[in-house]
């Protein structure tokens, strides 16, 4: 294969994929609010929870 033929379809190539890591790369920030959602929603359920489990008696002291 001829050097500049061998360059010319490495930088198409290239090219293609970093338009595919682009994107992938939107699709990822577009899908962060939710993973932030899903998160939250995880906290506000341990945090009601550990309200709604009665905490143990201290054992009297002497």
């Amino acid at each position: 294969m001829q050097p500049d033929i061998h360059l010319a379809l490495h930088h198409t190539r290239a090219a293609e994929l970093h338009a595919q890591a682009e994107a992938h790369r939107l699709a990822a920030e577009a899908r962060r609010p939710h993973d932030l959602r899903i998160r939250l929603g995880w906290t506000l359920v341990e945090l009601g929870l550990r309200l709604a489990t009665p905490k143990p008696a201290l054992a009297p002291s002497s």
